[in-house]
């Protein structure tokens, strides 16, 4: 499609724009929004800064881990690896790429460290994450589809890429699995921000978007063409958390509304 572009004699990427973008899209929303939840705007930028830590390098991080064969390849073959010169390729190579999902256990992690050691109230910082989350995988997404990765399956209908940084995706009508994954972003990004203006679920609306987004994801996996993103049994890496997600949130869900339930109980009697 359109991969990148030349600025100052420098190549800049449509998915790096495209992430900045919903970076700060993103990030001013939930700046705006956190004084309805009492929080002060450098609070917000602080927990938003630890959390983009945690989604810079927890994406990286599990991408490295899908590249398993490259890691087990030099491990063995060290020393000629370094003899031969190639040991930056190969690094350059298994820590290359991004996970979706290693960046959002990364943030998850780093985020709720803030938090507690900053003492904050964790309901109040999670439910604008899960603003922030869907809105800026949407525009993520976008720019995936422009720089031809994480490219969909062979069909009759769809695009062909010619330019993707991905050798295997072009010349090839592909599904757009990125352009719908964007679109169920949006919708996602919609239904949690009406949530959240109508004070449904309050502090509990980022185990729905886990939750949600678990199940969006472990279909459209199935029309995904890029199996260098890697394989646990039968189930892609992203299915495979899915179903941990999936369960993890459900359970989570579950437990907290009963003793949400128990407690308007308790304070009525």
């Amino acid at each position: 499609m359109f991969p990148s572009f030349i600025l100052f004699g420098k190549e800049i990427s449509m998915y790096s724009v495209l992430a900045v973008l919903g970076l700060f899209i993103a990030g001013f929303l939930v700046c705006k929004l956190s004084k309805k939840r009492n929080i002060l705007y450098v609070d917000m930028i602080i927990f938003m800064i630890f959390v983009f830590i945690g989604v810079y390098f927890g994406g990286v991080i599990l991408y490295a881990v899908t590249q398993w064969q490259y890691i087990a390849a030099l491990f063995k073959n060290f020393s000629v690896i370094v003899n031969d010169g190639m040991l930056i390729p190969f690094l350059a190579t298994i820590f290359g790429g991004s996970v979706f999902y290693g960046g959002l256990i990364g943030g998850i992690c780093t985020g709720m460290l803030y938090l507690k050691v900053a003492q904050k109230n964790v309901g109040d910082y999670s439910d604008l994450a899960a603003i922030a989350a869907p809105l800026f995988h949407a525009f993520g997404r976008i720019g995936c589809f422009l720089g031809g990765c994480c490219y969909g399956i062979e069909c009759d209908f769809g695009f062909i890429f010619n330019n993707s940084l991905v050798e295997s995706a072009n010349g090839v009508r592909r599904f757009p699995v990125q352009l719908v994954e964007s679109g169920f972003e949006f919708i996602l990004f919609a239904v949690i921000l009406f949530m959240f203006f109508k004070k449904i679920q309050q502090h509990r609306l980022f185990l729905w978007y886990l939750f949600i987004y678990s199940i969006g994801r472990f279909i459209l996996e199935f029309f995904r063409g890029d199996e260098y993103r890697g394989f646990v049994g039968i189930f892609s890496t992203s299915q495979f958390i899915s179903i941990i997600i999936f369960a993890v949130s459900l359970f989570l869900l579950i437990r907290t509304n009963i003793k949400y339930k128990h407690n308007i109980t308790v304070q009525t009697e």
